[in-house]
């Protein structure tokens, strides 16, 4: 289809938290360097560890090795790229997509619909997750939900609708989210890497508490101070008590962003 070296492979990833980042760190290892991930200005990301979208609030985040930084501007993108970082911008409306001139759109915000990435955006587009339908709003679509088809790259019709059930970790699904009991402001009594048991507070939100579902090692949370309405997700337990977890990215991302890589791929022959 196309016939270009990689080097020069311009990306633009929508969103930056667990999944999009991941799929990120895996084009950078993979030597393609031009990455800028477009974000809003409040990411609500729970894999904080792991999302390169913390660079928006502390300038620059370091995930497995891999450094992002916040920018302002397409100038402060190209800064990024000179110095071998990751871009990451406040941009949740893309407003600035036409001006980094993408090779390839990854629309990595799994909002389980499409809120507006299309086919002529760039010469690849890739969806992750349901919501996308490929060969009509993106030439790719990555299957998301865990199971015997995680990471298939579908190149014709949609992902596995959303089941509203999170996906198995240790053997153990629902009790492992932490949600909001109310809307307010969510205040963290716990971190990231903590080891907690099953009805241990981790937080509040206005006068009611966030208490754990199982033991486990708390693997993600959001911001304390961070606004949330009923039903947000605001944490996720591990159940394998594994510390070392929290830093480190997953199978499940793992799988997804060697399938965008693949798909990358299938639409650039290299030059040899």
């Amino acid at each position: 289809m196309f016939n270009r070296s990689m080097d020069p492979v311009r990306i633009v990833i929508k969103g930056a938290g667990e999944m999009a980042s991941a799929v990120a760190w895996r084009l950078f290892q993979a030597r393609m360097h031009r990455i800028c991930m477009l974000e809003v200005k409040k990411p609500l990301a729970v894999r904080r560890q792991v999302s390169f979208c913390e660079a928006i609030y502390e300038e620059r985040q370091t995930v497995e090795g891999v450094t992002a930084v916040n920018v302002r501007s397409v100038s402060g993108v190209h800064n990024a790229w000179r110095e071998g970082r990751i871009a990451v911008m406040a941009d949740s409306e893309w407003k600035n997509l036409g001006h980094l001139k993408p090779d390839v759109v990854v629309d990595g915000i799994l909002a389980k619909r499409n809120l507006g990435t299309a086919r002529d955006e760039a010469d690849v587009v890739i969806g992750l997750g349901p919501g996308f339908t490929a060969g009509t709003d993106v030439d790719m679509v990555i299957e998301t939900h865990r199971g015997h088809d995680l990471g298939r790259i579908i190149t014709k019709g949609a992902a596995l609708p959303d089941t509203g059930i999170p996906g198995n970790v240790g053997g153990v699904t629902t009790a492992r989210v932490l949600r909001a009991p109310d809307a307010g402001e969510f205040r963290a009594h716990a971190g990231i890497g903590d080891p907690v048991l099953k009805d241990e507070m981790i937080g509040m939100v206005g006068e009611k508490t966030v208490v754990a579902g199982i033991d486990g090692i708390l693997r993600g949370l959001i911001r304390s101070g961070t606004e949330v309405s009923r039903g947000l997700k605001l944490g996720d337990i591990d159940p394998r008590g594994k510390k070392e977890y929290c830093a480190t990215i997953s199978d499940k991302a793992r799988a997804i962003s060697g399938s965008v890589l693949e798909a990358i791929l299938r639409g650039y022959s290299v030059r040899t």
